[in-house]
């Protein structure tokens, strides 16, 4: 049986799972300080000594803490009181350096710009590096909208945010907690999307790692290099399907600084817990091997052996480096790759894909939701899917899994209820041997139909969704019928970023004369019809991963089961309001997205114990107030 995670993993017993000893660490009142390890010969530590200056600081000195960090493979501190790695090593000899004056005003970590107070300045050597006046972090806030209000490009608007993320990091992320939701669309979708395109243009500073070919064999060493070593989620992608865009090859960094941005603004996830990484194998987009600004490898894709030992390695590098429980969240690989990595190491490391198990959780959220809107089980509904690729059939899997949940019929009846137009039209069962291993479960019997209008008539799907990557494939004649034969059609446009997506809010309402329940993947502005306003929801998938992933980490899971994308799809749909309803909303308000992400790593964590999958015992006995403790504040800390 097919399954979301690549397996189906189902016994609650765990093999392998080592018990292990908190370590004691010493910690040295100083002020702010940066530790660099050195090794006998003067040179960089080998990694052996890890060094935290925390975050949590009140009225007190910034604290060192000297940990020694296990090099037992797996073996990794614990952040939130999970096992830690048992085996001592001898400290290498080490320096401290002070952070204070110009250097402390550079370091985004610590920088509060004008809010240092007159006691901090004094302290730390600001004197004449700052104008007199002390502003308050509100205050900052204030100032930095109405100047990223003043740019009428969008790209520019996120370079201004780029930039304020590695100039003061608290005051990036409560501008973008304070403001998500005007926010949200320029530092993710769908600006991020014209970022990748010109990423090579518009760079400035590194703001993950860029692991390439030239890297092989030395992979472990490259991770080291990273300053931040408790990490415990990355986002990887190898750029060959960024959004709707194609590939982008190196490009595609602008997606996991996103993902892992929203992570921490959204999920309560540290910064300095999150990686993003780019996999460069080359790019077989030919615009980007001409361009002189591009800043990636200038080869064709490696594929088979070589691409597959790359990934191995990394992927045994990151546990080797960070532990068996970092949570590695895939992105925007081709429908030919994301499937087949989803299975491979599915049953060996913590792994989640979000353009499969996301999309899917959010776009079953929404049905869900629908049906207070349209009336029916799930089950009674028909689906027809334009778009067969990682995204199309994660959703539909997820969909016939939660009908199977709910009715007790198995999964290959349910799967009956749910059909998908490819490129080359209805996939039926007479081209079963022509099809690629994720598409077969969705082949049913019925003739050949080539065009999409014909499967809609021929079908009579009550819930049309696209996730094509093809703009404006929805047309008017698709959602006219959509509208002759169901009173409100649900029609959801997922494809992104706004210019790929299978048809505007707008055509939605007006060619089905307002009758549409309507979602899409990029945001759309209210739609105005006969004098009513329409209020279309955006099927984000910000609204799953990022409570989704700290849910994962408060349970120290091991592994991510189907049970889990379920648990968070059900969570999300209880967030819908009446007054939601009464809008014609199937999404909750953005507004509310911390709230949201509370609650759904509750219920994710929660199953996680009740599968057995947890290693974080014994269990919180308040999960709701043990995630809120755990979440990362912006607030300015106090420094002495």
């Amino acid at each position: 049986m097919f399954s979301l995670n690549g397996t189906s993993f189902t016994n609650n017993s765990l093999s392998g799972v080592s018990r292990c000893l908190n370590q004691s660490s010493r910690r040295v009142s100083a002020p702010m300080v940066v530790v660099a390890a050195v090794n006998s010969n003067g040179k960089p530590g080998d990694g052996s000594v890890s060094v935290l200056v925390e975050n949590a600081l009140t009225e007190s000195p910034a604290p060192v803490e000297m940990e020694v960090k296990s090099t037992v493979t797996g073996g990794v501190q614990d952040v939130y009181g999970e096992d830690s790695a048992t085996e001592d090593q001898s400290i290498t000899p080490w320096t401290l350096s002070v952070a204070s004056g110009f250097s402390l005003l550079r370091n985004p970590h610590y920088n509060k710009g004008l809010a240092f107070s007159e006691r901090e300045r004094d302290t730390h050597y600001l004197r004449g590096l700052l104008p007199p006046v002390v502003i308050s972090h509100d205050l900052q806030v204030k100032k930095m909208m109405n100047s990223i209000r003043k740019y009428d490009v969008p790209l520019q608007r996120y370079m201004a945010m780029m930039d304020l993320q590695e100039m003061n990091e608290r005051l990036f992320y409560k501008l973008l907690i304070d403001n998500v939701e005007e926010l949200l669309p320029i530092v993710y979708t769908p600006t991020v999307g014209e970022a990748c395109q010109k990423y090579g243009s518009i760079f400035r500073r590194p703001q993950g790692l860029f692991i390439s070919l030239k890297e092989k064999g030395k992979i472990h060493e490259v991770l080291k290099n990273w300053p931040e070593k408790k990490i415990q989620v990355i986002v990887v992608t190898d750029g060959e399907r960024i959004l709707g865009l194609g590939d982008l090859g190196c490009q595609g960094m602008g997606i996991p600084v996103g993902k892992l941005s929203l992570y921490t603004a959204l999920g309560g996830i540290r910064p300095s817990a999150c990686l993003p990484v780019t996999i460069d194998v080359g790019t077989n987009n030919e615009n980007l091997l001409n361009d002189e600004f591009y800043i990636g490898l200038r080869q064709r894709r490696a594929t088979g052996q070589e691409y597959s030992e790359l990934l191995d390695e990394f992927m045994y590098a990151v546990k080797q480096n960070y532990g068996e429980k970092v949570l590695i969240q895939f992105e925007d690989f081709a429908n030919h790759n994301a499937f087949d990595l989803l299975a491979k190491y599915g049953t060996s490391h913590l792994v989640f894909n979000d353009d499969i198990q996301g999309t899917a959780s959010v776009v079953l959220a929404g049905l869900m939701a629908a049906l207070n809107l349209v009336g029916g089980s799930l089950s009674e509904h028909t689906f027809l899917f334009l778009g067969a690729g990682e995204a199309g059939t994660g959703i539909a899997e997820l969909i016939a899994l939660e009908m199977s949940k709910q009715t007790g019929i198995p999964l290959e009846e349910t799967r009956k209820k749910i059909w998908m137009v490819d490129s080359k039209g209805l996939i039926v069962k007479s081209r079963m041997e022509m099809l690629q291993h994720f598409k077969r479960p969705w082949a049913h019997d019925h003739e050949p139909v080539q065009e999409l209008v014909n499967a809609v008539k021929s079908i009579k799907p009550t819930v049309l969704i696209g996730s094509s990557g093809a703009g404006r494939t929805f047309t008017k004649e698709v959602v006219q019928a959509m509208a002759t034969f169901n009173e409100k059609p649900i029609i959801f446009a997922l494809s992104n970023p706004t210019s790929q997506s299978e048809c505007t809010a707008e055509e939605a309402y007006s060619w089905s004369e307002g009758r549409a329940i309507f979602a899409s993947g990029s945001p759309f502005a209210p739609v105005e019809y006969n004098g009513k306003v329409y209020a279309s929801g955006q099927a984000n998938n910000a609204y799953i991963f990022p409570g989704f992933g700290l849910g994962l980490i408060i349970s120290g899971a091991i592994r991510v089961h189907d049970d889990m994308l379920l648990v968070a799809s059900e969570a999300l749909a209880d967030e819908v309001s009446q007054e939601n309803f009464e809008k014609g909303l199937i999404y909750p308000p953005f507004s509310n997205i911390r709230k949201i992400s509370a609650h759904i790593r509750a219920k994710v964590a929660a199953k996680a114990y009740e599968l057995g999958l947890a290693t974080r015992l014994p269990q919180p006995k308040d999960l709701v107030a043990y995630a809120e403790s755990c979440m990362y504040s912006p607030a300015y800390r106090s420094y002495r």
